[in-house]
């Protein structure tokens, strides 16, 4: 199955060398390229593509505002491209909707693993990006104002998957990590989401922060 990818980015150099990336693999066709965030809105209702790159700023409409309207319309994954030390939005991109975030100076096989990741059903962090959404969670105050939940509940098995989500792993890593496949990966996630009242992976890496199975700094 050939994945649909819209790239939205502001920097032409940026949004054609990572459309000529991707256009290069056999299962990835990039139907459209967007400057800014209205033009991403609307290139993702014309050609309906599986996943759209968002730059997190670019004029008109920003990638927050872009995420926030193709995710409450369609079932395209959003990606936030972000230059790390620079945007202060993670935590707002993903109450929009995101599915994952790259850092702009991903690595060729890194970008075309994650549109892939993502396309699956995926989310996506990177471990760096992982670190920085607890530090603007916790900065916001929003770890005060939401309860820990006990990790009793859990197996250890799943208390392990939780730890390597924490970490930004995809399944196929855990998988990897813990030798089993990606369908028991799959159960283990949901039990850990279910059990601890998580809405999706991006609340089990705060989780894995919070509770201390992850330090801030590792």
């Amino acid at each position: 199955m050939t994945i649909r990818v819209v790239v939205a980015d502001d920097q032409e150099l940026v949004r054609s060398g990572f459309a000529m990336i991707l256009s290069a693999q056999p299962d990835i066709e990039v139907v459209a390229e967007a400057g800014d965030g209205a033009e991403a809105v609307a290139a993702v209702r014309r050609h309906a593509p599986d996943v759209v790159l968002l730059d997190i700023r670019m004029p008109r409409m920003d990638g927050i505002e872009a995420a926030r309207t193709i995710c409450a319309e369609s079932g395209c994954k959003a990606v936030m491209l972000t230059t790390f030390d620079q945007d202060d939005y993670v935590y707002e991109a993903l109450h929009a909707g995101a599915s994952g975030f790259l850092l702009k100076d991903v690595r060729r096989d890194d970008l075309v693993h994650a549109v892939r990741v993502v396309a699956a059903g995926d989310s996506l962090l990177a471990p760096s990006v992982a670190r920085r959404l607890v530090a603007d969670f916790t900065s916001r105050g929003q770890a005060a104002a939401t309860a820990v939940p006990a990790l009793g509940a859990l197996t250890a098995r799943e208390r392990e998957t939780l730890v390597l989500l924490g970490r930004g792993m995809s399944n196929a890593e855990i998988a990897a990590e813990l030798v089993v496949s990606e369908h028991t990966v799959k159960t283990h996630v949901s039990n850990v989401l279910s059990k601890l009242g998580l809405r999706d992976r991006i609340q089990a890496v705060i989780c894995a922060y919070e509770t201390g199975l992850i330090a801030p700094g590792g």
